[in-house]
């Protein structure tokens, strides 16, 4: 059972790959609306759909939905290396865009 899954297959990667970019893309979404809660909580709300959606994946592969082994452990933890990867380049994007704004003096001064 062990050499059917392995940790360095391509769809390991996939699985990483997959929740990075939903990760992204679901704090994105909601950090365009308007609401203040969901602006300031975009990264744990965009992580936590991205697991969600991995969650939905892992059971649709038990289920028989798509073509494979079936749920596996390995793919869940790459699931969540990818949350975790995505979730710190979002939080040192938003920590390194805040201290610009807080570092630039001019900031807000209209020569016109």
């Amino acid at each position: 059972m062990e050499n059917e899954d392995p940790w360095l297959a391509p769809d390991k990667l996939y699985h990483v790959l997959f929740c990075f970019s939903l990760t992204f893309l679901f704090s994105t979404l909601a950090n365009l609306t308007r609401s203040p809660f969901l602006r300031r909580h975009s990264i744990p709300l965009g992580s936590i759909a991205s697991l969600l959606a991995g969650a939905a994946k892992e059971a649709a592969d038990e289920l028989g939905f798509f073509r494979s082994a079936g749920a596996s452990a390995k793919d869940a933890v790459a699931d969540v290396l990818g949350v975790l990867l995505a979730s710190l380049a979002l939080y040192l994007l938003r920590r390194s865009s805040r201290l610009d704004r807080e570092t630039d003096p001019d900031r807000g001064i209209s020569l016109v």
